[in-house]
């Protein structure tokens, strides 16, 4: 009897550590998350204000794609 009682006690350790582990890791990530919105948002800025309009002949404008939006 003694023996089931420490592995229960050896388990309750364990899912312990795992809940900790994964309360710091949903913590990194919301830190992460945070610093990268804030970087995000000077970076759309600027690439916003590094576009330029082209038009065609007909003075209709030409679509953007992916490469105008490079870093």
């Amino acid at each position: 009897m003694a023996g089931t009682s420490r592995t229960t006690f050896t388990k309750r350790q364990k899912e312990r550590a795992r809940q900790e582990k994964r309360a710091e890791k949903a913590q990194r990530k919301a830190e992460r998350k945070q610093l990268g919105d804030s970087e995000r948002g000077t970076t759309e800025s600027q690439a916003g204000a590094n576009l330029v309009v082209t038009l065609d002949e007909e003075g209709q404008p030409h679509g953007f794609d992916f490469h105008d939006f490079a870093r």
